[in-house]
Order: C-alpha cells, then structure tokens, then sequence
C-alpha cells in the first residue's frame, strides 16, 4: 500500500512542477496550535522554493491538556494567531476564533490546507474557499479505532465537509484507510508522514547515554524503567500500564522501575494504587518538554503506549528517534505504520493487561531482543522527517488530482 501511495505522490507532483515552471505557490495552512513537533516541519515546507507559506494558528497553546513550551525563536515561516475564546465541558472544547475570513482575505493563498474539521473556524475557511474558488485541502489524523461520539448528526456534518473538500493529506495507512471508507477517491489522498524533529532527539540521546548517570541521578531516575510519556488519563491506557506491570515478577519488578512522564486527570489515583505494588519502583515525572524528554527516552529500556484511542501518537517518533523498541495498542494510528510486531516492537490488542505484561516481560528480560529492535526503531523513523512530511504537504497543495467528491 504504501508503495502505491509514494507512486502517487511522486506522479502528481511532477506534473505539477511541470505545469508550474518556477512559480511558487502561496499555501495558507489552517491549524489549531503552535505545537513543537509542527513547527520543523512547517520550517521545512517553507524552505521550498516553489512554496510562499503561511500558517494561521487558532491559538498558541491549550493549557488545559498541553503546557508545551512555545518555540518562537524556532520558527522560519510566516504566522499569525488569531484572537479566539476556548470553553471546556468535560472531554469536549469549543474554541471561537474572530477574524478568519480577515486573515484568508489577507493571504491570498491558492491552496488552504486546513487541519481538521471540529472548529467553527475549519467550517468558515471551507465556505470561504468555496464561494472564492481556492483550492482546499483537509489535513486529517481521524481512523476508524478513534473514539467518536458517533451521532448521525456529528457523521452527516463530516461527510459534508468531506464531499467539499478538493483533496487530502494523512500521516499514514490507518487515516488513509478511514478516508476512504467515507467514499473519498484514494487518488485524491496524500501522505505526509507525522514526523518530529529526529536530529534533535538522536543527538540529545546520544549525548546522554555517555554520560547516564549523571543524568539519571539529575533526574531521580530507575536504574532500569519501562517509559510512558502522555496524559495521565483513563482512555491513554494508563491503568492497564500500572496493573500489568504489577503483573511481572517480583525478581523482574525489584530490577525494572516504570517512569510515567505526564499529567492528567488521573495522577493522583495512579499514584494511590501505585502504593500497592510491591516490590517495585513507580516514579511519576510529571510534564516534561521535549529536553527532558529526550533524557527520559535515551536511559529508558522500552516506551509502552497502552492507549484505548489515538490517531496517531508522536512519542512513538520520539522514542524511536532515540533508539528505543515500543510497545503500542493495535488501535494506535502509528502503529500500522511505524511498528512491525517482533521487529521493532511489539503490537497489542488494547484493554489486556495480560498480553501487556508477556510483551514487557519479553523485551525486559531479553537484552539482545531489546538491544536489535531499538537499532530497527531508529532506522525505520529516518523516514519518517519533518522534511518528508512537508514533501507531501507541498504535493496534497499543490497537486492538479481534480475534486474528491
């Protein structure tokens, strides 16, 4: 599958290029935070020549699910932020933006590549791009294990913003596969890779495995640990973590600590029934960006993402960046893509703390396994760069495949 979806790629954009000649093309990217991980790849994107870029972000952060520090002296393209107005009930956010048809008057863009459809905003820039004739772009994470409310109502608004769209970008094999079981034509679907910035990861891991106890002792850290890095919340799986790790035995748990690297809802209750499990080491690190991050991944023996629900799950790139095997749930939207069970990881069903714990006990008490499967991560995720990603970005923007619908 993924060879033909390079083939397409790659034939659209030279008949693109072709058509172009040495024009550039102005791309409008709508999107809803200045998130760490976006903004090597939008660097990227812009470095094209034959690309005039602008990014309009909804907001600069959400700081009630990400406390992600703002990198602006790391951003080499143009931007704006619009003023918006954010309300929380329970899981869900209503984030009210003013100013978007202003904004996408202002930039004249030729392509509006917009990612999502869950804000108000996202419905304006597809009415605007409509009635203006400008070509628009959905850039969507959604797959079919997602959790969804599932209504009629919320279905039939997507499948009318999907039948109005003129082309779309996925990061991989999962959201591919979702789009067109909502009858959207795969030739109209790209791939951009979701990428992070894997230099920075690599290098920043490598500097610490030569000097481990230093940092390890910075950072109050097991000897030995098994990693998670995300919210501290029931449907990231967090819970089955816990309870599979007091699965192990006690020879394993005296030797093997586990780190949760994250914040959430459910911290304090992990912690409570943290107590319970001995023996055993269970250290809670709380939010950390990505330079603590990358210590925490390079000392690590294994990264194990339990999650229920995921479009995709960027600390995956991150620990594979450093050199790490992963444990990942089947309904991740990385895992299709990023992880080959018994190769440089191993996948699991989700909600199975038993089949959790075998898979931990396998990697954990297997060093040569461990030690090949991490060589395997890190070759695998070079493909997967900022600049890949915006390779496809540039091709769903400026691609001449005609309309979807």
């Amino acid at each position: 599958m993924r060879v033909f979806w390079l083939a397409v790629v790659e034939t659209d954009c030279a008949q693109a290029d072709k058509g172009r000649g040495c024009m550039s093309h102005k791309i409008v990217i709508l999107t809803e935070i200045i998130a760490p991980y976006r903004i090597p790849v939008f660097n990227a994107l812009a470095s094209r020549p034959e690309v005039d870029l602008h990014v309009i972000f909804l907001a600069e952060t959400d700081p009630a699910l990400r406390k992600w520090k703002i990198y602006t002296d790391e951003i080499r393209f143009s931007y704006e932020v619009l003023p918006s107005l954010r309300w929380r009930v329970g899981k869900k956010t209503l984030l009210l933006n003013r100013g978007v048809k202003r904004s996408l008057h202002a930039a004249k863009g030729s392509t509006i590549l917009c990612g999502g459809y869950n804000y108000p905003a996202s419905w304006q820039s597809l009415w605007w791009a409509r009635r203006h004739g400008v070509r628009f772009v959905l850039w969507s994470e959604s797959n079919q294990q997602d959790q969804r409310s599932g209504s009629a109502i919320t279905e039939r608004m997507k499948l009318y913003f999907v039948r109005h769209c003129d082309a779309f970008v996925v990061p991989g094999k999962s959201s591919f596969a979702y789009l067109q079981k909502l009858g959207v034509n795969p030739q109209a679907i790209y791939t951009a890779p979701n990428a992070v910035d894997n230099d920075f990861f690599s290098k920043q891991a490598e500097a610490i495995r030569r000097e481990p106890s230093v940092f390890r002792e910075a950072l109050d850290l097991p000897q030995r640990y098994i990693l998670y890095v995300g919210r501290l919340v029931p449907e990231k799986g967090v819970f089955d973590l816990l309870e599979a790790y007091a699965k192990l035995g006690n020879q394993l748990r005296s030797e093997v600590g586990i780190v949760f690297a994250g914040n959430g809802s459910s911290a304090a209750e992990l912690a409570q029934r943290s107590k319970n499990i001995r023996p055993g080491t269970i250290h809670f690190a709380g939010f950390a960006e990505r330079e603590k991050l990358a210590s925490l991944y390079a000392l690590a023996d294994v990264l194990v993402m339990p999650t229920h629900t995921d479009p995709w799950g960027l600390v995956v790139n991150e620990a594979m960046a450093c050199g790490l095997p992963v444990i990942v749930t089947s309904v991740a939207g990385c895992a299709a893509d990023l992880v080959e069970d018994g190769w440089n990881g191993l996948v699991m069903p989700p909600k199975d703390p038993n089949k959790l714990a075998a898979a931990m006990s396998l990697l954990l008490e297997q060093f040569h396994v461990r030690e090949k499967m991490a060589a395997r991560s890190w070759t695998r995720i070079q493909s997967y760069s900022p600049e890949a990603c915006a390779d496809g970005l540039a091709c769903a923007a400026m691609s001449i495949t005609p309309r979807a619908r």
